[in-house]
């Protein structure tokens, strides 16, 4: 059954802390839309034809700037929100923000995501975003060179519940989830599979004026291990507040794919 997200988002810019989990205060603050002035390394977005979902998709990656062609890096699978797809994202920034996470002293890593459409990243029928993020997308990345034996998930919104979901349905196929305002809801999937979590580090964040507060804090009562990353800060639903938080979950996901443990913020 297709599942509607109650909200639609995407993602750009700005600054924050790695580490282990905080509480901010929930004093208003306005938040500027603001990418990195960094030149992004290369980014490719062209048309592929998924099996899983019987169409054709947009399949597009970033390697951060120095790194080559991104040969033996690590891959961080992006799963977009609502509002947007892989075609947007050069234009909101993301190669920029991953040569600005490795320029602070981030391990390299690359970017690569591709359509899920509105199908909160599970199958609906013959189409199934899911299968193709599981069997298709590391195939892709492979072929590239990158080193699909250590991966992560980051999403938002609609992504942030299809991470969660992904490393609940394959656990151990993800080394580290980082996930901003997921769209959760007591009850459905990620719930109620909560406990596959284990073992996998978290990242949650999500603003406190976001109409999702609720249900993301509800689910951070539900996993297994505390969330090693993650904020509930003065924030919406959209850019402004996830801008703030892209530079601490590139950190975060970061450490996890090279293998070394964050200190704590």
């Amino acid at each position: 059954m297709r599942r509607r997200t109650l909200l639609a988002a995407s993602v750009v810019a700005a600054s924050a802390a790695a580490g282990a989990w905080a509480y901010e205060s929930t004093r208003p603050v306005v938040v500027p839309l603001a990418v990195p002035s960094v030149p992004p390394g290369p980014e490719r977005c062209e048309l592929r034809y998924s099996k899983a979902r019987g169409t054709t998709v947009d399949f597009y990656t970033a390697v951060p700037a120095g790194h080559g062609d991104g040969s033996g890096l690590p891959v961080c699978l992006v799963l977009h929100g609502g509002s947007k797809r892989p075609a947007d994202f050069e234009g909101l920034g993301l190669g920029r923000f991953l040569t600005d996470a490795v320029n602070r002293g981030a391990a390299p890593f690359v970017l690569a995501g591709a359509t899920g459409d509105r199908l909160a990243w599970q199958p609906d029928g013959r189409d199934d975003p899911q299968r193709m993020l599981h069997e298709e997308l590391p195939v892709w990345c492979a072929a590239r060179g990158y080193d699909t034996g250590r991966l992560a998930a980051w999403g938002w919104s609609m992504g942030g519940y299809g991470s969660l979901l992904l490393a609940e349905a394959f656990p151990r196929f993800v080394r580290v989830v980082a996930a901003f305002s997921p769209a959760v809801a007591p009850g459905d999937a990620v719930f109620r599979d909560a406990d596959r979590l284990a073992g996998t580090p978290v990242g949650l964040w999500c603003g406190r004026s976001d109409p999702l507060f609720g249900n993301v804090r509800a689910l951070r009562r539900e996993l297994p291990d505390e969330p090693m990353a993650g904020t509930f800060g003065p924030g919406k639903h959209n850019f402004d507040y996830w801008s703030t938080a892209i530079p601490a979950a590139f950190a975060f996901i970061a450490a996890r794919l090279s293998g070394v443990t964050p200190s704590p913020a």
